[in-house]
């Protein structure tokens, strides 16, 4: 049976599953932080918002910057390999030839592919890119699909601590916003095991503990700045 692998280069998934998790655990500790030190809950509902919607915004203008200029850099090498192809067809196919050697192929036979290869410029930039550059070409992230995804992602990561506040109050609240971020982190966890194939209780159980420690430290510093939510 022939096994398929997944698209792992794609920027839109690495982004939604680091914007969900980073959406979650942000929120909550700014959450907790913010009920540990204020007296209001609208206080805390207040920070949530703009906690959510700064750090939607901020995630996802920072996936656009980061993934448009990987796709530039990536676009500029190919662009040096496609000249270099074009004006030096012996330099690289010597190149091209020397990389299969070093993989263990007979050098003759090495020479027939790499010289084969070359006989198309489209095929010899993509096996160039590949075994030369290690780029895949067809899989450059689009900048723009990563950014939504990242801001969607984080929104509804850092909205589900953030529902308790909307009708409750107090310890009430705060005790819910823990419960909802721990389930969910626990989720992300089990998720992410699931596509990487790792134990899923070892993975949900390290995601919940880090969104618990960053809970911890936040309402620590909060409780050294104010009074408890009553």
């Amino acid at each position: 049976m022939v096994h398929k692998h997944r698209d792992v280069q794609g920027g839109s998934a690495r982004a939604a599953v680091f914007g969900i998790s980073d959406g979650l655990v942000s929120n909550v500790a700014l959450i907790l932080g913010v009920a540990a030190a204020a007296s209001e809950g609208s206080t805390v509902l207040l920070a949530g918002v703009s906690g959510l919607l700064a750090g939607a915004a901020s995630m996802a203008a920072g996936e656009y910057v980061s993934v448009k200029a990987q796709g530039e850099l990536i676009e500029r090498e190919l662009a040096i390999e496609r000249v270099s192809i074009a004006e030096k067809p012996r330099l690289e196919t010597q190149e091209l030839t020397a990389i299969y050697v070093a993989r263990g192929i007979d050098r003759e036979q090495a020479e027939a592919m790499a010289t084969a290869v070359m006989a198309d410029p489209d095929v010899a930039l993509e096996v160039h890119a590949r075994e030369e550059l290690g780029i895949d070409p067809d899989g450059v992230a689009n900048p723009m699909a990563a950014a939504v995804s990242s801001f969607v992602a984080f929104a509804v990561g850092a909205a589900l601590p953030l529902l308790p506040w909307f009708g409750l109050s107090g310890n009430v609240a705060i005790v819910t916003s823990v419960i909802i971020g721990l389930v969910a982190a626990l989720t992300v966890g089990w998720v992410l095991a699931v596509f990487t194939e790792r134990s899923k209780v070892r993975t949900a159980l390290r995601q919940a503990g880090l969104a618990a420690a960053a809970c911890a430290l936040t309402w620590a510093i909060g409780s050294l700045l104010g009074a408890t939510v009553v």
